[in-house]
């Protein structure tokens, strides 16, 4: 597909949408791939979700700078649409931030938001949590501007408080420290994390200014459809783990049932794939199989083409 416009730049777009976009989350490229076949305009490189499936830990500052880029850059490369990633606390101070942006700038990352949390960071799930000074924090945004100005203008610096869940506290402090990190900074997002009702999403969306960019945690129910969302300020939708539990939940589910059942399990698990709905997907779909043969006819002298009508195993076409 032919990139019209660039990844920073429609990303950019997006936030600055009045109409809300989903950002759906994950860690690898094929989920990647999955949320572009399906439509999303975006997708999230969730930290938390990277920790577990890249290195099996926790979200609790392990991953280095070093393997969150080499994960964003083989997404980045996979898709055409703008990934949106966790750069947690931004791997150090204002000048590793510094170096932080312009790394994930490199690797095709069209954004990324950096918090507000003291090192080794939690997931912002978590309790345990503490915020470093608003002035350090300053600093620190004012380095990845800087850092993304001097590399693409267009890439988006969203500035996440902890603040709401953090020790010492509350909605005003996030909203005192949102407004210091826009006013001062100038980001380009505001991600206030961890509000804890519907009421203070919306109060948050009406008294900062936009993009802003909540993360609806399950605390708030019922869940806001995207109208209500959008009706209330949110430039995006925020959803991390939308290509990441089901899977995990479908994989648990599947396990313990072929544990159980044996093959009768995988019999039914394949016959239920066949009556989806949207059909039985599968790796060679996703990631455009036929597209190798293609290549091979055009860039490959034809003696070194492969024979595919006379092989056994399935055909690229």
């Amino acid at each position: 597909m032919p990139q019209q416009t660039r990844k920073t730049t429609r990303l950019k777009e997006l936030f600055e949408s009045p109409k809300i976009f989903v950002l759906a989350g994950g860690t690898n490229p094929l989920q990647a791939q999955l949320a572009q076949m399906v439509g999303f305009e975006a997708f999230y490189m969730s930290g938390g979700n990277t920790s577990a499936h890249l290195i099996g830990w926790p979200d609790v500052g392990v991953t280095t700078m070093r393997e969150m880029v080499d994960n964003a850059r083989r997404i980045a490369m996979a898709v055409d649409i703008p990934v949106f990633s966790d750069a947690d606390t931004g791997y150090g101070n204002a000048v590793q931030v510094y170096r932080t942006v312009q790394e994930f700038i490199q690797a095709g990352v069209a954004g990324v938001h950096i918090e507000d949390q003291e090192s080794p960071k939690k997931s912002g799930s978590m309790a345990g949590r503490r915020c470093i000074s608003v002035e350090e924090m300053v600093g620190k945004l004012r380095a990845a501007m800087d850092a993304k100005i001097e590399k693409d203008p267009d890439f988006v610096v969203c500035a996440r408080c902890d603040f709401r869940g953090a020790e010492g506290g509350s909605f005003e402090g996030t909203i005192e420290r949102c407004l210091a990190y826009k006013q001062e900074a100038n980001v380009d997002v505001l991600f206030p994390e961890g509000l804890q009702s519907w009421d203070e999403i919306k109060e948050a969306c009406q008294r900062l200014p936009g993009p802003v960019l909540p993360l609806i945690h399950p605390v708030v129910q019922p869940h806001p459809s995207l109208e209500d969302q959008e009706s209330a300020g949110c430039a995006g939708a925020f959803y991390p783990g939308l290509t990441t539990m089901a899977g995990l939940q479908a994989s648990w589910d599947f396990l313990n049932d072929f544990k159980e059942r044996g093959t009768v399990a995988l019999q039914e698990f394949r016959e239920r794939a066949e009556r989806s709905k949207w059909g039985a997907i599968d790796n060679n779909r996703v990631t455009e199989l036929p597209r190798v043969r293609e290549m091979e006819e055009k860039y490959l002298p034809r003696e070194l083409w492969r024979d595919y009508e006379h092989t056994l195993g399935l055909r690229p076409e």
